[in-house]
């Protein structure tokens, strides 16, 4: 072998180890702050769809990205100190589902991108400054806006005309529960109906209420978006059945668990829209100026035999515009 043709040779293996070891880009790093339960079907199917949107616009876990998950325990007490992990993480980019979860984050920073989802009053919260320009380092997806509420009363007219009274259920401290029922204050009496605001912090708070609702003949309830009555959907289902209350939900798998009725967004739709706004971050975009959106999708669902249990007729109206019937 030649001089020359052995260096070359000699310099081709060399170079073999220093190009595979070269060093990979650095991933990107995704705090999630859920308050939901991790072992709950809804959380898995949110995440579920949250990195689907992702990975749609090529980012996946075992590439470019890493996860970094806190899910609520049995209460929301440890929300804040999962926020303060996170942050000292000192990801790239939240998500932040619920508006406690992003309240809490965003007292923790307010420099790290955070986008929101399962969040309905956004400004009203402090989050942004308005919707087309956020200004801030939180942006994200609406869950519903206030005008909803007059959808929630007109079904609960159609399937029980008697009704005359109507509670709005939620947690004040950790969802808009305020900002749906001033809402529906204004358009409760075209419907003819009183509305009254139902505060429940505890599972014992839910039993109370609804039994207390339950007294006063001709009664409805309404179940704004909120974690507290999400994560306790049993057994409000099942209050609501033994006291024959006619009940609207703001999601769909209440239906699918008993519930009577719902009108609500797209979960997953949401969520997937959330991962265009992480992706947009990734990408070097300023969370400021990413405009808010609000949801267009909307599913109605009516369970038939829920209605017969409770003794009413589902209207043929309101059959005709589900998107879901359970039979």
């Amino acid at each position: 072998m030649r001089r020359r043709e052995f260096i070359t040779l000699l310099s081709g293996a060399v170079a073999w180890p220093i190009a595979g070891y070269a060093q990979q880009p650095k991933r990107k790093r995704i705090g999630v702050l859920m308050n939901l339960a991790e072992d709950d079907p809804q959380t898995k199917a949110r995440v579920a769809a949250f990195r689907q949107g992702l990975e749609k616009r090529g980012w996946s876990d075992d590439r470019n990205i890493h996860f970094d998950y806190r899910f609520r325990a049995s209460t929301a007490e440890r929300i804040p100190a999962f926020a303060k992990e996170l942050v000292a993480l000192q990801p790239d980019v939240i998500l932040a589902q619920s508006t406690v979860a992003a309240a809490v984050l965003q007292q923790e920073t307010r420099t790290i991108p955070i986008v929101f989802v399962n969040v309905s009053d956004p400004v009203g919260a402090g989050f942004i400054q308005n919707m087309a320009r956020p200004g801030g380092n939180l942006t994200g997806v609406v869950h519903l806006e206030a005008g909803v509420i007059g959808k929630w009363l007109a079904m609960l007219k159609e399937i029980a005309p008697p009704l005359t009274h109507a509670a709005v259920m939620g947690n004040r401290k950790t969802a808009s529960l305020d900002y749906f029922v001033r809402s529906a204050q204004v358009v409760a009496p075209s419907f003819a109906v009183d509305v009254v605001a139902s505060h429940v912090e505890t599972t014992a708070d839910i039993e109370r209420a609804i039994e207390s609702i339950a007294r006063t003949p001709d009664s409805g309830l309404i179940f704004p978006p909120d974690s507290l009555t999400l994560t306790h959907r049993d057994l409000i289902i099942a209050l609501a059945s033994q006291h024959r209350l006619p009940a609207v939900y703001n999601v769909h798998v209440f239906v699918a668990a008993g519930g009577l009725m719902s009108y609500g967004t797209d979960q997953d739709a949401l969520f997937r829209l959330a991962a265009f706004y992480v992706d947009r971050i990734l990408r070097g975009d300023n969370p400021a100026e990413l405009p808010v959106q609000a949801p267009t999708k909307f599913e109605t669902s009516v369970n038939l035999k829920t209605a017969k249990a409770l003794g009413l007729t589902v209207p043929p109206g309101l059959l005709v515009a589900a998107d879901e019937v359970i039979e």
